[in-house]
């Protein structure tokens, strides 16, 4: 199997965990992302990850909110460079945030690293949606109060 081969197979296996995240399950994205203190995420709602504590902690709060979803990755290109590829696309995203309906087309970008002999991924960052943020603003608005 090519690089680039298992480079998808990888995507493959993140955007699955990704699908389980957006309807209320993070645990599998454990299983695709190196857990290093390097790793990085820009999610759609804006703000920046570093390392996997703040990582993992990201997706996991975003599970507990999200129900009813599919995220589809669209005209995927991957490059393979040694140890390290990188895709972009679009993602095609549907789910609800605390009961309301998102939908959304984003650019992303997500980087993987090979690790003992497996593709993991180091970054995945995709466009702001300005939909999201709203209503992750209103969320929080309703925590304080």
């Amino acid at each position: 199997m090519s690089a680039e081969d298992e480079v998808r197979n990888a995507s493959k296996q993140f955007y699955a965990a990704l699908n389980k995240m957006t309807n209320g399950d993070a645990q599998s994205l454990t299983d695709i992302w190196s857990h290093n203190s390097a790793v990085t995420t820009q999610h759609p709602i804006g703000g920046r990850q570093v390392g996997w504590k703040d990582v993992w902690d990201a997706w996991d709060q975003t599970a507990h909110v999200a129900s009813e979803g599919q995220v589809r990755l669209q005209d995927q290109f991957i490059r393979v460079i040694g140890d390290v590829a990188y895709e972009i696309g679009l993602e095609d995203a549907g789910f609800r945030i605390a009961g309301k309906k998102v939908t959304d087309r984003l650019r992303v970008t997500n980087i993987y690293q090979k690790e003992d002999g497996k593709w993991k991924i180091i970054h995945h960052h995709t466009d702001i949606s300005p939909e999201m943020v709203q209503i992750i603003n209103e969320l929080q608005k309703h925590e304080v109060h």
